[in-house]
C-alpha cells in the first residue's frame, strides 16, 4: 500500500496511508544501495510485516532540515524590524528553484512601514510576481491558503520576519508563543530532534522554520536558471556571462529598466559565491 512518511525517529517512519497511521521500520537492501527513506517519501509499505518496500521517486530532497517531496517554500519577508533584504529573498528563491520547490512571498509587518517606503517597494514585488513568484501579503489568508492547499510546505526568512506569527494566523488554536514551529506541537526543540510533518488547514508543514543551510551549494548552470527572467533576452554568444561579453541582452535590458538592479546584482554575488566554493573543493 502507498503511504507518505510524516515522521522518523531513528529506525522506525511513521507512514501515513489513507488517515491511517502505521509504524515502520526499511528493509536491509535500503542500507546494501546507500539509500535511506526521509520523511515526506512516498513509500509502498507491507502493512503485515509493517516493512517499507520501495521508495517512489522524489521530487527534491533537502538536507537541512532532511526531507522529500517539497512543493512550496514560504519566503517570509518582513518589510522593517528587520528590514528586507533583497540578497537574502534572492538566495531562499534561488534555493528553492534549484530544488524543484515553488517559492512564495509572504510580506509582513506592512503596518510598521510608513507609505512613502511601501510605495518604493512595489515595483519590486511587481518584478516578481511577473517572474511567476507569488507576493502575498500576511492580510491575505484566504488567498495563501487557496495556494497552499494540499501542498507540503517548508517555512524559511529572516530571523524575527514573523514566521511563527503567520502559523498563528493561519490556525489560532497553535498560540506559538516562541519562533520554532516544534512548540505547536508541545515539544520542546531542545528535547526533539526528529523531523515531522503536521497538518494544518489542510496544509502540511515541516516542523522546522525551513532552509537552515544558506549554502550555494550548487552549480554556475544552476545558478542561471533560477534566474529565469534573463532567459527572455537573447545574447550574442550562448555561454555568456552577462558580464562584460559584447552583445548581452540581459545587460541592454538592464539598461533599459526591464530587469530589477537588485536581481542582476545578486546574480553576479551568488555566482561568485558558487565560483569561491568550486575553488576551495578542488584545492
Amino acid at each position: 500500500m502507498l503511504g507518505r512518511i510524516t515522521k522518523q525517529i531513528s529506525n522506525q517512519y511513521t507512514v501515513n496511508v489513507a488517515g491511517k497511521e502505521y509504524i515502520c521500520s526499511a528493509r536491509g537492501k535500503f542500507k546494501n544501495v546507500g539509500l535511506s527513506p526521509v520523511v515526506g517519501d512516498i513509500v509502498d509499505i507491507d502493512i503485515n510485516d509493517l516493512r517499507i518496500n520501495e521508495i517512489q521517486q522524489r521530487i527534491n530532497l533537502l538536507s537541512r532540515p532532511t526531507v522529500a517531496n517539497i512543493d512550496c517554500s514560504l519566503i517570509v519577508t518582513s518589510l522593517v524590524k528587520p528590514d528586507l533584504s533583497y540578497t537574502l529573498l534572492d538566495k531562499l528563491i534561488t534555493l528553492s528553484l534549484a530544488n524543484n520547490i515553488k517559492p512564495i512571498i509572504v510580506l509582513t509587518k506592512l503596518d510598521l512601514i510608513d507609505k512613502k517606503k511601501l510605495k518604493e517597494y512595489k515595483p519590486a514585488f511587481k518584478y516578481y510576481e511577473e517572474i511567476d513568484i507569488p507576493v502575498i501579503p500576511n492580510t491575505k489568508l484566504n488567498k495563501l491558503k487557496k495556494l497552499l492547499k494540499g501542498k507540503t510546505v517548508v517555512l524559511t526568512g529572516q530571523t524575527g520576519a514573523g514566521k511563527s506569527s503567520l502559523l498563528n494566523k493561519l490556525d489560532k488554536n497553535l498560540n506559538i508563543e516562541t519562533k520554532p514551529i516544534s512548540d505547536a506541537l508541545n515539544r520542546g526543540v531542545h528535547t526533539t530532534r526528529h523531523t515531522e510533518i503536521y497538518e494544518i488547514k489542510k496544509i502540511y508543514f515541516v516542523d522546522t522554520p525551513g532552509f537552515s543551510a544558506l549554502d550555494l551549494i550548487i552549480t554556475k548552470e544552476q545558478l542561471i536558471a533560477t534566474f529565469r527572467e534573463f532567459k527572455k533576452y537573447s545574447c550574442q554568444y550562448q555561454d555568456c556571462t552577462h558580464n562584460n561579453e559584447t552583445g548581452c541582452g540581459v545587460k541592454n535590458a538592464l539598461s533599459k529598466g526591464l530587469i530589477l538592479p537588485s536581481r542582476y546584482i545578486n546574480y553576479f554575488r551568488f555566482l561568485k559565491e558558487i565560483n569561491e566554493s568550486s575553488s576551495k573543493l578542488y584545492k
